[in-house]
């Protein structure tokens, strides 16, 4: 049996996953919160990548977890239908040099997720040939403005300029200057469903697009703990996104460990994995209380 989390870690990472996964998110927290009295918002730094950075961001607002459900049910309305195919997944899974409409949702990043860090030409250059979109994430915005979030020095964003296909961590010391509802806005701009965001006459998509967590940007050092949470890697679930999002992981997690820091990795387990399904992008409300139901026993039980 897995250890109880009994204390708070040092940076909180919280990873991609769409609709769904954002509420896992934040099921999993409310449970862990319930059964161990811990305070996430207590977090010395918080890591946000696409629907990790809803979370985030009201974490470093002062807001628990559930404060992020508007923004996050806007930002599921939002997407077309099409984005959300679970067949989707297996045709971007298959890496960036197929990707392209076929491959739009919340798997699309990933796809190109695959050729990072060294790829950033054929990241940059699949991001340029991309069909353009008009489709917009105002609604998103309105409400992320609300959570009253700032860049204080605790909370990193994660984004990918579509130009040159590097990964920038918002908020993070030397990154450009952006308002955190911007910087969300970037990092859930899914290619091929979202247009991109712009900030400083630069145009930015989704962080998921560098990697599913984007742990290997946390700042944490010797003795720091880090506790990272995985959607993608739902137990029991796709296989081909599993297995990458747990690669990608495990390669950040001796990244960082390098640094002297200790990791723990959190993924759904059958339950939650059974409650998200393969439409990671759904957007019904019963689904998404299944999914935060069965997440919410879930951190339950990791807090003994």
């Amino acid at each position: 049996m897995a250890e109880p989390i009994s204390a708070l870690p040092d940076v909180l990472v919280l990873g991609v996953g769409g609709t769904l996964g954002e509420a896992w998110l934040r099921g999993l927290l409310n449970g862990l919160e319930s059964a161990s009295g811990l305070d996430f918002r207590d977090c010395e730094y918080f890591v946000g990548s696409s629907a990790g950075s809803i979370v985030a961001a009201s974490l470093a607002a002062g807001r628990r977890p559930q404060a992020g459900d508007r923004a996050a049910r806007a930002w599921g309305e939002a997407a077309p239908e099409e984005a959300a195919e679970p067949g989707l997944l297996g045709r971007a899974a298959r890496g960036a040099g197929r990707v392209g409409v076929a491959a739009a949702g919340p798997f699309a990043p990933l796809a190109l997720a695959g050729v990072a860090p060294a790829g950033r030409a054929v990241r940059a250059a699949a991001l340029r040939t991309a069909p353009s979109t008009n489709r917009s994430l105002g609604g998103l915005g309105r409400h992320l403005e609300a959570l009253g979030a700032r860049f204080d020095g605790r909370l990193r964003i994660s984004a990918v300029d579509r130009a040159n296909g590097r990964r920038v961590m918002f908020g993070a010391p030397g990154a450009p200057a952006a308002e955190v509802s911007r910087a969300v806005l970037a990092s859930c701009a899914v290619p091929w469903v979202f247009a991109p965001v712009e900030i400083g006459g630069r145009e930015y998509v989704d962080g998921g697009v560098w990697s599913p967590t984007n742990l290997d940007a946390a700042p944490a050092g010797r003795g720091s703990s880090i506790l990272c949470l995985v959607p993608t890697a739902l137990a029991g679930g796709l296989a081909p996104l599993r297995a990458f999002s747990l690669a990608a992981v495990a390669t950040e997690t001796l990244a960082v460990r390098s640094r002297g820091a200790s990791v723990r990795t959190l993924v759904p387990d059958a339950a939650s994995a059974a409650a998200m399904g393969v439409n990671l992008m759904d957007r019904s409300r019963r689904r998404s209380e299944d999914v935060l139901d069965a997440a919410f026993a879930q951190g339950r039980a990791l807090a003994g």
